[in-house]
């Protein structure tokens, strides 16, 4: 299990590193757009990604 848990982070590293690596300046600009949402929106994107990645988790399970 813990290797998993690790390989799922080294994973989850990459892909974060990928969009700074391939456009620093589509990055800058999505983080800008990112800074003027309000608390809801980012929370709303949050919960999207949580259920997204539990329903992946569950179809590869």
């Amino acid at each position: 299990m813990g290797d998993l848990l690790l390989g799922a982070l080294a994973l989850m590293l990459v892909f974060e590193g990928l969009m700074p690596f391939l456009s620093p300046r589509g990055w800058r600009s999505m983080f800008e757009r990112a800074m003027a949402m309000t608390d809801g929106q980012i929370r709303f994107i949050g919960l999207v990604s949580i259920v997204i990645g539990l329903v992946l988790l569950t179809l590869w399970r």
